[in-house]
């Protein structure tokens, strides 16, 4: 059996935009805990650390799904360089702020700026998606992705807050920004594999891709998916420290991604017959009933650790299985912001996991944070479940996308 990666990287220019935006998007890991470790450690200001970064990851949230309809309407390249543009000139009057000690102000002013950043991880897929769409290497070359999403969140927070701790504040943000303007750069260059531009079809759906009930439906599964995610990593921190382990937080964490990142490159290799959307339904399934162990693993480390890989399984799954729906239910010219929809639901639902699962934890203790896990799964479960429907429906582009090349 030949290696379905690499024929995925045989295609001319696949290895070139892939690998540049591996280093593109690695800012969506490293600012927002940059701009935390900048700010704590410069102004000594916890709750203004967080509040400027909570004022990038909102501000982010809402204008990345506008740049990527932007991006459908006049292309990458026309609209991501000043889009990239604005994002590092602003962390950079960010980063002098802090250093000059400028008003408070700015400092949101500065971060609202640095939100402009275009979603990197939505044009990468939909370069794939112009090179193989409707045949089989699509899904395995969204399971790379996939994978590589988990390595950047892995690799990324943590290079940014040591690069903090062991040089100066704004190390974090600075190398952040480098890997933003350089990774784009190289990114946009490579403009024989850019998507060409795709009018809309004047008898198909109009406006933003958020109308789409796909796109909706797939959008709220990934906010509690994200939750899920984000829940792991709050209840691990406050159970190791309870059990006076704080440092195998990372352990735990590194464990949990570990799962998801090896399942995903698995099921990118398979020739899945199943349509998507059961595909979807198993994987928020399996997401929902792995969590429960989680309730009664925190009686030591290497338990928490063994429960916490296993509910990790299923995430690179379900991420595959999501992007592939909207590859299928979007029309082509929507598909940036469609995909940028959907990363946008799961760092809402990051967002929504870590405030909730840290209210449940300092009102009802470390253990009792994962039924946060255990309800956010329950709810993508019954979401998909009643959108299968809606997601097995005709193909927003039925000419180009037939259902026989892959299961639907």
């Amino acid at each position: 059996m030949s290696n379905p990666y690499a024929r995925i990287f045989s295609e001319p220019g696949a290895r070139g935009f892939s690998a540049a935006a591996f280093f593109g998007r690695l800012p969506l890991a490293m600012a927002p805990i940059g701009i935390v470790a900048m700010l704590s450690q410069a102004l000594g200001e916890y709750w203004l650390a967080g509040a400027v970064s909570a004022m990038y990851a909102l501000t982010n949230a809402f204008l990345s799904p506008q740049i990527s309809r932007l991006v459908d309407r006049f292309g990458q390249t026309a609209v991501a360089l000043p889009a990239t543009a604005i994002s590092a000139v602003s962390f950079l009057l960010l980063m002098l702020a802090v250093n000059q000690g400028w008003p408070t102000w700015t400092l949101f002013a500065a971060a609202i700026g640095a939100a402009a950043m275009p979603s990197i991880s939505a044009m990468v897929r939909a370069r794939w998606s112009e090179l193989f769409r409707g045949r089989p290497e699509l899904n395995t070359a969204f399971a790379f992705e996939s994978a590589a999403d988990e390595l950047i969140y892995i690799a990324g927070a943590s290079l940014s807050v040591g690069l903090a701790a062991a040089l100066f504040p704004e190390a974090g943000v600075l190398a952040s920004t480098t890997f933003l303007v350089l990774g784009t750069a190289a990114f946009l260059l490579q403009r024989k594999t850019e998507p060409k531009v795709r009018p809309l079809d004047p008898h198909g759906p109009q406006g933003s891709a958020i109308r789409l009930r796909a796109v909706q439906i797939v959008t709220l599964t990934l906010v509690f998916v994200g939750a899920i995610f984000a829940t792991a990593e709050v209840s691990a921190i406050a159970i190791t420290k309870e059990l006076g382990q704080p440092g195998a937080a990372s352990i735990v964490i590194g464990v949990y991604a570990l799962g998801s990142f090896v399942l995903g490159l698995v099921m990118g290799a398979l020739p899945l017959k199943l349509p998507l959307q059961r595909q979807l339904l198993i994987a928020v399934s399996v997401l929902a009933v792995t969590a429960v162990p989680l309730l009664a693993a925190g009686s030591s480390v290497a338990l928490l650790a063994v429960a916490v890989f296993l509910s990790g399984v299923a995430v690179s799954p379900t991420f595959i299985t999501a992007f592939g729906l909207i590859e299928r239910r979007v029309p082509e010219s929507m598909l940036t912001e469609g995909v940028t929809w959907v990363m946008t639901g799961i760092g809402i639902g990051m967002a929504l996991g870590a405030f909730t699962t840290g209210w449940v934890v300092d009102h009802f203790g470390p253990r009792n944070g994962f039924w946060v896990s255990v309800m956010a799964g329950a709810a993508a479960v019954l979401t998909v479940a009643l959108g299968q429907r809606t997601l097995a429906g005709e193909s927003a582009t039925p000419a180009t996308c037939p259902d026989t090349a892959l299961a639907k």
